[in-house]
């Protein structure tokens, strides 16, 4: 008579592991909140530097943007920024360090499939590009009018991004093999997308080929429809901004399940 295991304790997690997921989201939030100092407060820090770079030194240069105040028309970019570097960060460093260190078991061992760890990664990278995002929000309202016309554009683009960036950190960490893979996307990709999207300056200023090319970036459309959010303007078509953050994150969102189910770098 075969023995009946379930009777000695097995557990069954049924369709999907909540308690695993759980588990593994927990510990990449806390992975970030332990070091607060660097990975929360040290992009705010940075964000405020920018602001007051551009708006006290060559403040009495720049006119209001499309009848917005400079300082205004600045922080939502900035603030969009830290999310996009922090959220591919969170991602990308904890699946690296995991294969440096050797305790990549740690998560592929216990019994969690590849969308349950696609979707633990992920929302970890969102929650802290969230943090960021909330915490530059606060910081940044006493030092340039941040008012929230569109609460809905605010959200929708903040997480949408968010999980963008922690899909591609995903893909940056599987890929990687070593730190300085990891810092050729940041400086090569990531950065130049961000800076080059109209983070600084409207793109309606932009001249021919340039303004083409700024519409092809799709950080442009995170940065534009986050600050559509805040002062009612856009560059862009807000449809082809949504439709590309939903089109984006299902792509990307696949293709890291396709890895993680294939066990592509991972596995020795």
């Amino acid at each position: 008579m075969a023995a009946d295991f379930t009777a000695w304790g097995e557990r069954r997690f049924g369709q999907f592991n909540y308690l695993g997921v759980w588990t593994l989201y927990k510990k990449e939030v806390l992975r970030f909140v332990k070091v607060l100092s660097q990975t929360i407060f040290a992009p705010v820090i940075t964000s405020l530097l920018f602001l007051f770079i551009f708006t006290t030194a060559l403040g009495s240069y720049r006119p209001d943007v499309n009848g917005i105040p400079f300082p205004a028309f600045m922080a939502p970019g900035l603030i969009m920024m830290q999310i996009i570097q922090n959220a591919f960060a969170n991602t990308a460093s904890s699946l690296l360090v995991s294969k440096v260190q050797g305790n990549i078991v740690d998560f592929l061992m216990p019994p969690l499939s590849a969308s349950e760890l696609t979707f633990a990664f992920a929302l970890g990278g969102a929650t802290r590009g969230m943090a960021v995002a909330l915490a530059a929000w606060v910081i940044m309202y006493w030092f340039a009018p941040l008012q929230i016309a569109h609460l809905g554009a605010v959200l929708f683009f903040a997480f949408g991004a968010s999980l963008m960036l922690s899909f591609v950190g995903i893909l940056g960490g599987i890929w990687a093999e070593k730190f300085d893979h990891l810092a050729t996307v940041t400086n090569f990709f990531i950065m130049p997308a961000a800076f080059l999207s109209g983070t600084f300056y409207s793109v309606d200023v932009l001249p021919g080929i340039w303004n083409t090319i700024s519409h092809w970036n799709p950080m442009f459309y995170l940065i534009d429809g986050f600050r559509y959010g805040f002062t009612g303007t856009t560059d862009g078509d807000m449809r082809i901004g949504i439709a590309l953050v939903i089109g984006m994150n299902l792509v990307l969102a696949l293709w890291c399940h396709a890895l993680f189910k294939r066990g592509y770098n991972l596995k020795a």
